[in-house]
């Protein structure tokens, strides 16, 4: 059974446990702790005495640890890959990447967070100077989800550290093993407290950290209803939320676009990690004069897909991560065809597999905007084609959500695509190229997806906040200063 890694060790676990389920095999992987306001007191408590140290180490020197940490990170690319396909699911090449880009942004923000610490503004009056500093708020609590649990660990991990925070991190219990095996690594290159890893479920731990006052700022990706009750909680204590929530991401097929091209990316976009993506494509609109050649492509590919367990090499998808987040795509995908739907492929609980929570990657046409699988966001394999009558019409439907994450768009036409870029509200607009990140391009959302970012130098300031410097160079009487009768005479 794991621990809690607490004030750079292994803090005994309470004595109830969690299980950790491989989803394609059903196994138990392992236990960990549920644990307790306790833990989540003796965590802050760590955390806030290292802030103390840490926020005033220099910046190049937190740079060289985060190196370091890449390093050794990319050593255990292979190990850590494989533990992250047997407790998430996902093909053992996407988690391969996915370690990749965790090492990179460490290296990322390690640059960036040495390069600036505020600005120099123009004063006022003579003989004065203006100048801002950013500043660490100081404990950051990080609520990581189950389908990338080390890269969303790492969007907020590494620009909190730059900026000077300590950070307790509290990984999802369907997908906690990779980050409990990284703690020695955390333990290794940096000082006792500043990075601390507590388990157990969101209504007892994760609200204590929430709560607890020695906490300043929360970070969470997860659900918009998971992020409102996150948001409400700190707004109680007008506590930094830093939230990236849900999304339901419109994908627009133009007239003009490669079908071929365009219907794999679509595939790719709505099918990577079984449709497990906050940015997966949710809401597809063709033009009506390629929606029939259109549909038969993504058929034709989405059939050709392997389902099976992640760390065979031939596997394209992997297993749902739970038998409830299965149930409830089922369901979505059922209650779309009791609407009028059809189903061209997919649709079912894979019956090739005695064991695992396989979903056939399924596409769906008839499909209308109004239907409960199109208007809330739907997490798995599930591709819904609508057709649009042209590009306004796209841009309208893809408009007519609550969510603003991501968008993507299919076209040579220059005209085509930045008019849906200009008045698509999303936080990401890809072109021609679905779902890439850059660590240097913000990552959030607009409207209920939150209004938060991560990556970039906007990452960075998430976790800072800015503090004004007035400095005047000559001590001197000033003739606003009391009394007003003297200063009224002088200015009348």
């Amino acid at each position: 059974m794991k621990a809690q890694w607490i004030a750079g060790q292994w803090h005994k676990p309470a004595r109830a446990k969690i299980p950790v389920v491989n989803p394609a095999t059903e196994e138990i992987l392992d236990y960990i702790p549920r644990g307790t306001a306790a833990d989540a007191d003796l965590a802050v408590r760590a955390a806030r005495q290292a802030f103390e140290t840490w926020r005033w180490i220099p910046a190049l020197e937190k740079a060289q640890m985060l190196h370091r940490l890449a390093g050794d990170l990319r050593a255990r690319q292979k190990k850590l890959a494989t533990l992250m396909t047997q407790e998430g699911g996902k093909p053992f090449c996407e988690n391969r990447d996915e370690v990749e880009w965790v090492a990179a942004c460490f290296q990322y923000y390690a640059e960036v967070g040495r390069n600036s610490r505020g600005n120099s503004i123009p004063p006022t009056f003579h003989h004065q100077v203006n100048f801002t500093i950013k500043e660490p708020y100081g404990v950051v609590v990080g609520i990581i989800p189950w389908n990338y649990p080390l890269l969303l660990m790492v969007w907020k991990v590494a620009p909190a550290l730059m900026a000077g925070n300590t950070v307790i991190l509290k990984p999802s219990n369907e997908t906690p093993l990779s980050l409990l095996s990284i703690a020695d690594l955390f333990g290794k290159h940096l000082p006792a407290g500043v990075v601390n890893i507590v388990t157990g479920r969101g209504a007892e731990i994760g609200e204590a950290l929430i709560q607890h006052p020695g906490t300043d700022l929360i970070a969470i990706t997860g659900s918009t209803e998971t992020g409102k009750r996150v948001g409400q909680l700190c707004a109680a204590q007008v506590k930094k939320f830093h939230g990236e929530l849900g999304g339901n991401d419109p994908f627009i097929v133009c007239e003009d676009a490669d079908l071929d091209i365009a219907s794999r990316a679509a595939c790719w976009a709505a099918f990577l990690n079984t449709g497990q993506v906050c940015t997966s494509c949710k809401r597809l609109y063709v033009f009506e004069s390629v929606a029939d050649e259109f549909t038969k492509l993504a058929v034709k590919h989405a059939k050709s897909l392997k389902l099976g367990n992640g760390l065979k090499p031939d596997t394209d998808l992997g297993p749902m991560i739970n038998l409830r987040q299965l149930e409830d795509v089922h369901h979505r995908v059922r209650q779309a065809v009791n609407d009028g739907a059809r189903i061209l492929c997919g649709g079912r609980r894979s019956p090739k597999f005695k064991k695992g929570f396989f979903y056939e990657p399924t596409v769906l046409t008839d499909v209308e905007h109004d239907m409960n699988l199109v208007q809330t966001e739907t997490f798995g394999p599930v591709l819904p084609i609508m057709r649009v009558k042209d590009i306004d019409h796209a841009i309208w439907l893809a408009n007519d959500s609550a969510y603003g994450l991501g968008a993507n768009i299919y076209t040579n036409n220059m005209e085509w695509a930045m008019k849906a870029m200009e008045r698509i509200t999303a936080g990401t607009f890809w072109i021609n190229d679905p779902l890439t990140d850059n660590d240097a391009g913000p990552f959030g959302g607009m409207r209920q997806t939150g209004h938060s970012r991560e990556l970039g130098e906007e990452g960075l300031d998430e976790f800072r906040e800015t503090k004004h410097v007035h400095l005047d160079y000559k001590a001197e009487r000033k003739t606003y200063w009391y009394p007003y009768a003297k200063y009224n005479k002088l200015t009348s």
